[in-house]
């Protein structure tokens, strides 16, 4: 079983070839290289990989914490707090 956060860094290594010593909850975005049209191609991502459905609204995500917090969200809506996957939600991260 991974948590949210290990199967999205999974996904950024994989697809953005991004250093996984870079990724922390509190990364920014920004400063990965991942700017709203990336964001944008991640969530899709995450739609796929986490099995979700992501609402049109504008949601504002900055670090890949509020990521994590995000999926976490719709997973635990979505999916009565699993995953297909048995995804678990981050450590110190909690649905609202």
């Amino acid at each position: 079983m991974t948590t949210t956060f290990e199967h999205l860094c999974a996904i950024l290594v994989k697809d953005y070839k991004l250093d996984p010593m870079l990724l922390t909850l509190d990364a920014p975005l920004e400063a990965l290289g991942i700017d709203s049209l990336g964001v944008a191609e991640l969530l899709f991502n995450v739609e796929d990989e986490f099995h979700i459905t992501l609402a049109p609204d504008a949601v504002q995500l900055l670090t890949l914490g509020d990521v994590v917090h995000f999926i976490d969200e719709l997973v635990a809506v979505q999916h009565g707090g699993k995953s297909p996957n048995d995804v678990v939600m981050a450590p110190g991260l909690q649905a609202t």
